[in-house]
């Protein structure tokens, strides 16, 4: 008959509780997964052997914690090369052929590798060959126009076709010079008379109203060159020593003349400036005083004139009596007249004037118009 402890092993039960008094409890059934969970995280825990070093145990194990392969292989891409995927179509044959070199006159045959479609086509880097053109003159050209009494004709085709072969290196064209059968050269005639002829047969061949590029080569400023390269070369060490001393002492120089002229510009900015000062100050004392601007006066609005007596106003300068001043201008007084007049009747104006004469008709006329009528009558 089976017992808990087979029902147990049964369903993968155990605990302390359930192992000591031989009974399921409903936790021990709950609790079945996370008890399974453990005894697998348990299982797949690896302890690092003593005396082993970190890094030679993280080769062994993935971050999964998977055992070692048994047969090295490659299955992540990582920081590695990727291999080339090779297809399946037919590999392209290659054959051991032979080839010539356009570049060679010589006609030298030469063998290599090449791949069988190619077979037949001119050697691909035959395109890298540069050639310098080098003019080519006639003999009755050379007669018209390139004669010259220090050159022969013999010489002058013996430096063009070593300008031909050696691509214009002058310096191995002076090298190869035949020295013995000719005159001996430098690598300054040698240059002189080729760009001479060159000049010479691109002025003769050009068509009219071409504007030419010819090349020019002094020759006399070549030499120079060279003679001051060589002294400058062979210069003892004292020397030297004493040049580059000298070389201190102008710069020392030049730092103190430019301090001195900076010191004669400040100088001369100061006297400047003073003497815009005292021509201010001057001008300022000769120039007359400015009056203050004086305040208009506010026009009085305008009275009007009030019925009186009003004397004579003499205002032009000069000598005047008083009797002058004291007459009574008779406008004014007309008008004081005739404001009266206005408020008194006739009789009281006229009181000498008999009635019902002409004169009393008339100053009546003279009253009712509001005229002073003493001035008339």
């Amino acid at each position: 008959m089976a017992t808990g402890a087979d029902v147990r092993d049964i369903l993968e039960l155990g605990g302390v509780e359930s192992e000591n008094t031989g009974t399921i409890n409903k936790k021990d059934i709950i609790n079945s997964d996370k008890k399974k969970s453990k005894k697998s995280s348990e299982t797949l825990t690896f302890k690092r052997p003593e005396g082993m070093h970190r890094e030679v145990y993280a080769l062994l194990y993935s971050d999964k914690k998977d055992a070692p392969p048994l047969l090295p292989s490659d299955t992540t891409q990582g920081y590695r090369t990727v291999k080339a995927k090779l297809g399946s179509k037919k590999v392209r044959p290659w054959k051991w052929m032979p080839f010539t070199n356009p570049a060679r006159k010589d006609g030298a045959m030469f063998y290599h590798w090449r791949r069988a479609a190619e077979e037949g086509k001119d050697y691909p880097f035959a395109r890298f060959n540069k050639t310098v053109q080098v003019p080519v003159y006639s003999e009755q050209e050379y007669q018209m126009y390139l004669h010259d009494d220090a050159w022969t004709k013999a010489e002058t085709d013996h430096l063009f076709d070593l300008a031909r072969r050696f691509d214009l290196r002058f310096v191995v064209i002076h090298d190869r010079y035949d020295h013995q059968q000719f005159k001996k050269r430098s690598v300054e005639d040698l240059k002189e008379r080729y760009y001479h002829i060159c000049a010479k047969l691109a002025n003769i061949r050009a068509a009219p109203g071409t504007d030419l590029k010819i090349p020019v080569f002094d020759a006399g400023h070549e030499r120079r060159r060279k003679e001051q390269l060589e002294r400058l070369y062979n210069r003892t060490p004292e020397q030297v020593a004493e040049e580059e001393y000298l070389i201190q002492e102008l710069r020392k120089i030049e730092t103190r003349k430019k301090e001195r002229e900076k010191r004669t510009q400040d100088l001369q900015k100061l006297i400047t400036a003073a003497d815009t000062t005292t021509e201010q100050r001057r001008a300022e004392r000769k120039a007359p005083k400015k009056k203050l601007p004086q305040k208009k006066e506010t026009e009085k609005p305008a009275v009007p004139e009030t019925a009186g007596i009003k004397f004579p106003d003499f205002k032009s300068a000069g000598v005047t009596l008083r009797s002058q001043r004291g007459r009574v201008d008779p406008v004014s007084t007309g008008v004081l007249h005739a404001s009266r007049a206005k408020c008194m009747p006739a009789e009281a104006v006229y009181p000498r004037i008999r009635k019902g004469s002409s004169l009393h008709r008339k100053a009546l006329v003279l009253w009712l118009h509001g005229v002073d009528s003493h001035n008339f009558l």
